[in-house]
């Protein structure tokens, strides 16, 4: 076990117990209005079913629709698998759509049957790669880096389609155990990206030793032999704790952009949940911030923190430059606090991406 292992709850294992009040709750996400994808830059301002949703990660499909796939409700309410969210007007309303299955897998509860079984499934991530969608999703026993990371693969978003079956893949990712020279990380939230070659690589990790970038290969969507001795070792703030998770990347413009959760989640009004964000030139690094400080020694430059009632935002993906990712809301008047989804359409100065928080 690494000498840093952090003595609080991780990030996005410690799910907040709102996700255990059960039917997604109607509202509007804080922000100023910029209307649909496709629109000037800033935030999109989204109504309907838009919590309780925790680690949004957002695709578009073929026919336009938009989807959130998110972390399941704690204590097993309905069955603890991801949610689905789904929006037919470009992001600007949602409608809950129920979850990926009506309970958790059966070999996740026997890979963590010499203890405490899981709450719910954490922190998904939706790729298409050739007329596939890879669902990865993460299991972890509370406050250890216990965890695996597994698949399950459709050939379609939509559930009224006939073909629509969410196939369980497995395991993907195991830990505890060494990665890049020897090092302990944690198997949670991956995020998926293609190198300039085609290589498919995840990012994977939170706290420990922070984030990794591990070689994948279609059209199993699993490492490669050898991939965790060959990690890549990507951000690493080397402070107590190592609060960082959520890896995200986004090519863009001949460059790679890596956007990460720093601080606590989890903590409703006091979260210290933010967005930030380096770049390189290579999938594999090394990522530098706006000051040139790799982040593989603490730098990273903040794209979106706490800002009014909109308290903790993270567990971000990023989808045809849009932001997804949730925080908590504290202009929720009958339930302060609730993680809710919020989107923005990125804006870009001068290579980086910024956001407009008016």
């Amino acid at each position: 076990m690494s000498p840093r292992r952090p003595l609080a709850a991780l990030g996005a294992l410690a799910i907040t117990a709102a996700l255990a009040i059960g039917a997604p709750a109607s509202g509007a996400a804080a922000g100023s209005s910029s209307g649909a994808k496709g629109g000037p830059p800033g935030a999109i301002d989204v109504a309907g079913d838009v919590a309780p949703i925790h680690d949004p990660a957002l695709t578009v499909d073929d026919d336009g629709t938009w989807w959130v796939y998110s972390t399941g409700l704690v204590n097993r309410e309905n069955g603890g698998t991801v949610q689905i969210w789904s929006s037919h007007d470009k992001g600007a309303t949602w409608a809950y759509e129920g979850t990926v299955w009506d309970e958790i897998p059966a070999w996740i509860d026997e890979h963590f049957s010499d203890g405490a079984l899981p709450d719910n499934l954490w922190a998904p991530e939706i790729y298409e790669h050739d007329g596939t969608y890879y669902l990865y999703y993460s299991a972890s026993r509370f406050e250890t880096n216990n965890s695996v990371t597994a698949l399950a693969t459709n050939t379609t978003l939509d559930p009224d389609d006939p073909d629509y079956e969410w196939v369980d893949q497995g395991p993907v990712i195991s830990s505890p155990g060494p990665i890049e020279d020897g090092k302990e990380f944690n198997a949670i939230d991956a995020g998926i990206v293609t190198g300039k070659d085609g290589t498919p690589y995840m990012a994977i990790g939170s706290h420990w030793y922070g984030i990794f970038l591990v070689e994948i290969s279609w059209p199993s969507g699993k490492p490669v032999d050898g991939a965790l001795e060959n990690a890549v070792h990507l951000v690493d703030r080397f402070a107590p704790g190592n609060r960082v998770e959520a890896p995200y990347i986004e090519k863009r413009g001949g460059w790679y952009y890596l956007y990460v959760s720093f601080d606590a989640c989890c903590a409703g009004a006091d979260s210290t949940y933010k967005v930030v964000v380096g770049r390189s030139r290579t999938v594999t690094g090394p990522y530098l911030d706006k000051e040139g400080r790799d982040m593989v020694g603490g730098g990273g430059t903040v794209l979106l923190e706490s800002n009014g009632p909109m308290v903790g935002p993270g567990g971000q993906s990023v989808h045809d430059g849009v932001l997804a990712y949730h925080y908590y809301d504290g202009a929720n008047a009958e339930n302060p606090y609730f993680p809710t989804l919020g989107l923005y359409r990125l804006g870009w100065s001068k290579g980086w991406p910024v956001v407009n928080t008016r």
